[in-house]
């Protein structure tokens, strides 16, 4: 049931991750690829590049902003979708899987750090840890905004 319930996960987040937004259309405004080392951090490759899906059909500034906006749409469904089914599980189950995803995460900036130059990897420090910051409020923000919906009631 667990290994059904991640694969499902999985799944369900690879064909948004498989396509790059388009520039401008990300929660961060098209910025979130810069991090990695180049504009949509896959270079020439996946929706823009060479040979990604939409890179052949000339798509003016307003089409690639649609179908950002349209991928997003799907990504926050996939999102919610696995939401549904993770909340299902047991919560020794969800915490485990919350600290495979954390130690995965973890190595990832690891392993990218290591192929950084000096420079980089003090930018690359500053950057993980502004979104640790900016997650941290949000969380804090959500925990203050459930309490309002609460005296409310």
């Amino acid at each position: 049931m667990r290994k059904t319930l991640i694969a499902l996960m999985f799944a369900a987040a690879l064909p948004t991750v498989a396509m790059a937004m388009p520039e401008g259309s990300g929660p961060m405004g098209g910025h979130e690829g810069h991090m990695m080392g180049g504009p949509g951090h896959g270079g020439e490759h996946g929706m823009r590049g060479k040979g990604g899906t939409f890179s052949q059909l000339d798509l003016s500034r307003e089409q690639r902003q649609q179908i950002g906006k349209l991928m997003g749409e799907e990504m926050h469904g996939n999102k919610e979708l696995v939401r549904k089914y993770l909340d299902k599980l047991p919560a020794a189950d969800q915490k485990a899987m919350q600290d495979e995803k954390a130690a995965a995460k973890k190595k990832t900036q690891a392993d990218i750090r290591a192929v950084l130059k000096p420079d980089q990897q003090k930018k690359f420090d500053e950057i993980v840890k502004k979104r640790a910051e900016r997650r941290a409020e949000w969380k804090e923000f959500q925990a203050w905004k459930a309490q309002q919906t609460q005296k409310a009631q």
